[in-house]
């Protein structure tokens, strides 16, 4: 009999759909990821409703939505997805071997890692070369089994701090980045808590923000041809026509946008809107583009439903492939948003509105509510919340209906309510307090705290 497809997924780590030439960008960032995606179908309307990366990655590889996962932070404590089997369980149970490169959750035979942070020799990080250099191997391990494989790639390159290799730390800049009379800098300087973690990585002097923003743009474009070499090697492995491939990200990234300085907190379009793609060749139709709303959730129905596998156990979200047959799906235009890390907010998103509503005092001194017309500010720049109130009231009344809807589907309270900032036990008293006690201080404490959480993760799962 036939083995079933492969899958080789990359869940990129903050990657905005709108820095990516694949959906316009002005700057040539992913071409090869471009050309990949012509033999397959591009999703233009997607989006991660709930932020940042451990939330996003429990929906990716779940099919679940928040209120199920029971995630909304980055460092979640306790069990993902409880009483549900995730994507490399499901996977293993029906033959395949499966590994992780970066990112551990429940269910993978293999879990990898690469270093993926801080700058090497030169001054210049050099992360999708390192993970290649991972990847690759175990790419060619896994196609000597006899059995198919699922091979997650997370992908480090946009995360900060943004150093791309030589030329692409200026491929998309030529302007004086150190010009003393450009003070486009001075908020972020100004801004304690995330201060010494940027002056750590940039260079000393800089004064220029759209320096950082080329960075960004260099970052995702040294990934691009990083990832090509992936693909290459699948070819190589005459694997193309048997490999699902996914594209995705866990979310996007602000960078000069709304005062959250080169991060992923704020539930602002550049954070939530992200890529999708889907490649098998004869089966997932070529050259495809759809316009319709998609989710984080819908990722594993799709899959499953792409190699064959019956869907056994409920999902929140809802396969794809009736679109990609030219079959009705009905739309999902409206959904609900969460955040909580330096954040702790959670909204309505409608095709016209923007609407958040914080649950403690954030070390932005944002106000409580905020509500942008995304048709006619799609920059989301001008807080009309004041001026609409009836808006306000309705969006916020549609939140509350379908959080209720999902506490009663789920058994469980919302889990926006019992997270904190900074894992606390209770919420900032005021923006004051959070400006006092939320700090990062450089990219060595980021990598640290982040192999906490992981090794939190681990010791929970093995229930220790």
């Amino acid at each position: 009999m036939k083995k079933k497809p492969n899958l080789l997924f990359f869940g990129i780590d903050s990657l905005r759909a709108d820095h990516m030439s694949l959906y316009g960008y002005h700057r040539l960032t992913t071409p090869h990821i471009e050309k990949l995606a012509s033999k397959g179908t591009a999703f233009e309307n997607n989006f991660s409703p709930s932020i940042p990366t451990t939330p996003g990655y429990s929906s990716m590889l779940t099919g679940l939505d928040c209120f199920s996962t029971t995630v909304v932070a980055l460092g979640h404590r306790g069990e993902v997805a409880p009483g549900h089997k995730t994507l490399p369980e499901i996977l293993k149970a029906e033959g395949y071997n499966t590994t992780s490169v970066a990112y551990g959750l429940r269910g993978f035979d293999t879990n990898l890692n690469y270093a993926g942070w801080g700058p090497g020799d030169d001054g210049r990080s050099h992360k999708a070369e390192q993970l290649n250099a991972t990847a690759i191997p175990e790419l060619k391990r896994l196609a000597k089994e006899d059995k198919p494989f699922f091979l997650f790639l997370r992908h480090m390159d946009p995360h900060t701090p943004y150093l791309p290799p030589y030329p692409f730390e200026k491929i998309f800049y030529g302007g004086n980045e150190f010009d003393p009379n450009n003070d486009s800098l001075k908020e972020l300087y100004d801004f304690k808590p995330f201060r010494d973690y940027f002056i750590s990585w940039f260079p000393p002097g800089l004064t220029d923000k759209e320096y950082e923003v080329a960075q960004y743009d260099g970052a995702v474009a040294y990934m691009d041809v990083c990832i090509q070499n992936i693909i290459s090697t699948l070819e190589d492995l005459k694997l193309e026509e048997d490999t699902l491939i996914v594209i995705t990200s866990d979310h996007g990234e602000t960078l000069d946008e709304h005062s959250c300085w080169y991060d992923h907190h704020g539930m602002y379009e550049c954070t939530l809107h992200i890529p999708l793609v889907f490649i098998l060749p004869g089966v997932v139709p070529a050259g495809k583009r759809f316009a319709n709303y998609t989710q984080h959730k819908d990722i594993v129905p799709t899959i499953l439903e792409t190699l064959g596998i019956d869907l056994d156990q409920h999902y929140d979200g809802r396969s794809l492939c009736s679109l990609m047959r030219g079959e009705y799906r009905e739309p999902e235009p409206e959904f609900y948003t969460t955040e909580c890390t330096w954040m702790h907010k959670h909204g309505w998103r409608t095709p016209e509105w923007k609407y958040m509503h914080s649950l403690e005092p954030d070390f932005h001194f944002k106000p409580e509510i905020e509500l942008y017309n995304l048709i006619k500010d799609p920059g989301e720049n001008n807080n009309i919340a004041e001026q609409e109130p009836g808006v306000v009231a309705m969006l916020e009344e549609r939140m509350k209906q379908h959080i209720a809807k999902r506490e009663k589907e789920t058994g469980r309270p919302a889990p926006i309510y019992h997270n904190f900032l900074a894992g606390r036990n209770e919420p900032f008293k005021s923006s004051e307090e959070a400006y006092n006690t939320l700090h990062i201080g450089d990219p060595e404490a980021a990598r640290k705290l982040q192999e906490r959480i992981q090794e939190r993760e681990r010791k929970e799962k093995e229930g220790k």
